[in-house]
């Protein structure tokens, strides 16, 4: 308000300065001035021409100077008709999206060959129907997997081929039947679990067949924000079916519903549900990850989640090989303290051992019921997670320093991990 007040004022003082107090009408002062004789040589011909002799001078210099003349050349051509004879003033050059076209239609037939789908069945024990008793049906649900080798071997996630879970209500069994489509010919196979992993939601299933297409893997550490991203799999039992975007951002901890925390990359390209285990890839039509997780909600569009496939080559392999993942383990059960427990409880920031394990690595380095661990590996820790980052970096028989806290007492122990039962 203060601003319109000022403006209102200064322009007031411009009227009142051109007006008069008998409400004449206010004239330019160039309007007063006496006027001079017309003289039509001095008026007309002599700026006329003069006009002629400048501007063919200016000419002539602009266009003997190279970069002038283009310029001047260069925004005419960019300000003229198109070919069509419509303007194109104010409007930016087409781009073209062939390359781009090319670029997914050359992904797409490089990995389809490589993607399967995963049909499970399983069964589904009411309790306490409303016919008296238990009642058990069959139901079926869908997935997708990766091929990664040629004799049969599918890479999938867990949560697609181990679907057992019991609620107050219902018992899901693990599956009873599981078969594998084929890309090119809609082959169908049984195919059998070779081994599963729940912490990192990634499964092995193998078929019996040869001669198949393995999936090329790229490296999903070298991935950018904002680079080519393709998600392939059978989304709704649509088997091979594509959906393009971007990566979203690489390294993002998502946490699921049942708490546990990955670190996986995000893009924009559409993921339905059965495009779990199925692939997402870059340009090249390689794979940089296996399609895991979305997020869903009214407010959500264009969130879904791959593990980047660097991680998940060891626990292939150990699928392969053990049937299962083998961890280092130290065999405690621990609860995190922050600073305003510890103060409450007179402890110190930390690990505090509620349990330690009969037999255990713990037991045998040491570690009592009631200790606070402060360090592994010589690094300050104050939860469980930052532990398991540190043990999970060792191998099964590898040693891990760790400083404990004992009574108020520092005492620095020497801990022989074992294998996770």
């Amino acid at each position: 308000m203060e601003n319109n007040n000022q403006e209102n004022e200064t322009n007031n003082s411009k009227f009142k300065a051109v007006s008069n107090p008998n409400n004449y009408k206010a004239v330019y002062e160039m309007d007063n001035k006496p006027k001079k004789k017309f003289n039509f040589g001095r008026t007309v011909v002599v700026p006329f021409f003069s006009g002629i002799v400048g501007c063919a001078v200016v000419l002539g210099t602009c266009f003997g100077v190279p970069t002038i003349r283009n310029h001047i050349i260069g925004n005419a051509s960019s300000n003229s008709s198109n070919s069509s004879g419509s303007p194109t003033a104010g409007y930016v050059d087409q781009v073209s999206l062939s390359n781009y076209s090319d670029t997914a239609v050359y992904a797409a037939n490089k990995i389809l060959p490589s993607i399967v789908g995963i049909q499970i069945e399983y069964n589904v024990t009411s309790m306490f129907s409303i016919f008296g008793g238990n009642q058990t049906s069959t139901a079926t649900a869908t997935g997708s997997g990766i091929i990664i080798s040629d004799d049969g071997y599918i890479l999938t996630n867990n949560h697609v081929v181990s679907s057992s879970e019991a609620e107050a209500y219902y018992q899901v069994s693990e599956a009873t039947k599981i078969t594998v489509t084929l890309f090119n010919d809609d082959t169908q196979y049984d195919a059998k679990i070779v081994g599963t992993d729940e912490e990192t939601d990634l499964a092995v299933i193998k078929i019996d067949a040869t001669g198949l297409t393995k999936a090329e893997f790229a490296d999903s550490d070298s991935i950018k924000v904002g680079e080519f991203a393709m998600a392939v799999g059978s989304p709704l039992g649509l088997q091979s079916t594509i959906t393009c975007g971007v990566v979203s951002a690489v390294n993002r901890e998502v946490t699921d519903s049942d708490g546990k925390t990955y670190t996986l990359i995000q893009t924009d390209a559409a993921i339905n549900a059965g495009n779990s285990g199925g692939a997402l890839v870059n340009s090249e039509g390689k794979v940089i990850g296996v399609n895991t997780l979305k997020l869903t909600g009214n407010d959500v569009e264009g969130m879904g989640f791959a593990i980047p496939i660097n991680s998940t080559t060891d626990i292939t392999s150990q699928l392969i090989q053990y049937s299962k993942v083998r961890r280092p383990y130290i065999g405690i059960t621990g609860m995190d303290l922050d600073a305003e427990t510890a103060k409450k409880n007179n402890l110190v920031e930390g690990i505090y051992v509620k349990d330690v394990e009969t037999f255990s690595a713990a037991e045998k380095a040491g570690i009592k019921i009631g200790d606070v661990i402060i360090q592994a590996d010589g690094k300050d820790i104050k939860t469980m997670d930052e532990l398991n980052e540190i043990k999970n970096s060792h191998n099964i028989g590898d040693e891990m320093k760790i400083k404990v806290n004992r009574e108020g007492e520092e005492k620095d122990l020497t801990i022989t991990l074992g294998e996770q039962p």
